[in-house]
């Protein structure tokens, strides 16, 4: 069954807990009290009733069996039709799951829809239910319960994507080479994050634009400005996640860009030394050559070969050996390969 919870509320005090839709129709048009509906998941049948009881328009019933609504504030005629994207973190996964909870307010109902498991709407009826004096101030009263209990759900939220992001400060600057992936993943959850939070101020600057018109209590008047200060205070530090991370890509960038032209470097100076070793050897090679030449040619021992039978013949070897190698050591030596 849809239905969660179903009270007729009469001076701010549950009255009585009717075993249906019908009965609840009934009682209030047998009662001077306030009967609030709690749905979660109804069929579109469940949503035809309710809506042909109360009156609510065509549009809003369409917008509620659809779902998939941006967070918004829409009157048709008596009945306020509020939709609100409450979230809950995951912080093992770092995502915003998100719910969708849609509120009718009329003269003498409230009418909550839930598409999800957030937020716990049955810790704002026990916190009203245990301030009568409050309770008593109509449905106008549920509605703005419900809505600091969506902000406050937001709390945890921000606090995980805040301690998410001085974990990612920390990979930045230490080299994690998976820390751009991470970035963008959580850039993601904190634009969807702004989709739901940020129609908030507007949302709830419609409401207090009909203070006058519609006779709200002052103490619910200040009820509301105290929300408004909470929205104003998470979308503030929504939007400086997002400029945070985005500036976070363009360090990490940096810092990567920074991290190659240094390593870039370290190759270079590694082949500039290897050259020069490469010179030294080549040309003690070159200069070990000259006289390695000389001497295996004349050892070669064949009858027919110059200088053989001269007696001075092994010295000018020796001699020419030498100058061969100095020549060359010279040689290189004003080059700098020695």
């Amino acid at each position: 069954m849809a239905v969660v919870d179903n009270a007729v509320y009469v001076e701010g005090s549950r009255a009585c807990e009717p075993d249906s839709l019908e009965d609840t129709y009934e009682l209030l048009r047998d009662r001077d009290g306030m009967g609030w509906i709690g749905l979660y998941r109804p069929d579109a049948a469940e949503i035809e009733s309710v809506a042909k009881e109360f009156g609510i328009h065509r549009l809003a019933v369409h917008d509620t069996v659809s779902a998939h609504q941006r967070p918004k504030l829409e009157r048709y005629q008596d009945v306020l039709f509020t939709v609100l994207r409450p979230g809950r973190y995951l912080d093992d996964v770092e995502r915003v799951e998100y719910g969708e909870l849609h509120v009718f307010t009329g003269k003498d109902f409230v009418v909550t829809v839930r598409h999800a498991e957030t937020p716990d709407l049955g810790a704002v009826r026990r916190r009203l239910e245990g301030t009568p004096e409050l309770l008593r101030l109509g449905p106008e009263a549920v509605l703005y319960a419900i809505l600091d209990q969506v902000v406050d759900e937001y709390v945890p939220v921000v606090d995980g994507l805040q301690t998410d992001i001085d974990e990612i400060e920390d990979q930045v600057f230490s080299g994690d080479p998976e820390v751009s992936r991470r970035i963008y993943h959580l850039l993601q959850e904190v634009v969807k994050f702004e989709r739901a939070s940020q129609p908030l101020p507007v949302l709830i600057a419609d409401l207090r634009r009909g203070f006058d018109k519609y006779e709200v209590d002052p103490e619910l008047q200040g009820y509301l400005r105290d929300v408004s200060d909470h929205v104003e205070r998470i979308v503030d530090r929504v939007t400086g996640f997002r400029v945070l991370l985005v500036n976070l890509i363009g360090i990490n960038a940096g810092l990567i860009g920074q991290r190659q032209n240094e390593e870039t470097q370290r190759l270079s100076e590694l082949s500039l030394r290897q050259n020069e070793e490469v010179k030294r050897i080549s040309s003690w090679a070159a200069i070990l050559f000259a006289p390695t030449l000389v001497a295996s040619i004349y050892g070669m021992n064949f009858t027919q070969m110059p200088e053989l039978g001269w007696q001075f013949g092994y010295p000018l070897a020796l001699v020419l050996m030498v100058l061969t190698g100095l020549a060359l050591h010279r040689v290189f030596k004003r080059r700098g390969w020695l």
